[in-house]
């Protein structure tokens, strides 16, 4: 990415309004930040690729997926493939469980443990926000 790209993305944070912007190219992503009061905007390289989701447990024997980015969220690859994961069926560690798309990047939502899928909480084709629960497992 050269400095007239930096630019660019700056200009859009600004134009848009916005806080915080994350753009990928390729292996490389950038995310600019504006604090509120300051003129100048902060630029810090990011991960390549979304940090893994972490279960919290929400009861002695289930666990729950987090969103570890904002985006649109996703069961299945394409509109017309049957979902990744289905209730009742049990996923080992880094299986792929559903996709965010961010930024028009797709980023695989893969599970962070074995487990048995009991629910799931969000939507397909819904945004979600950062830490939203997407799925329970019971744990194996």
């Amino acid at each position: 990415m050269d400095i007239e790209e930096l630019r660019e993305i700056v200009r859009l944070l600004k134009q848009e309004g916005l806080s915080e912007i994350t753009v990928s190219d390729g292996e490389s992503t950038i995310t600019v930040r504006q604090t509120v009061g300051h003129s100048a905007p902060a630029v810090m390289a990011a991960p390549a690729a979304p940090p893994p989701a972490s279960p919290v447990p929400i009861t002695p024997d289930g666990l729950t997926l987090t969103a570890p980015l904002v985006g649109t969220f996703y069961r299945r690859p394409t509109p017309e493939d049957p979902p990744f994961v289905e209730i009742g069926q049990v996923v080992k560690l880094g299986d792929t469980v559903g996709l965010i798309e961010a930024m028009k990047v797709m980023n695989e939502i893969k599970a962070a443990s074995p487990g048995r899928l009991r629910t799931v909480m969000a939507e397909d084709g819904v945004p979600v926000e950062y830490g939203q629960v997407l799925f329970v497992f019971d744990a194996l």
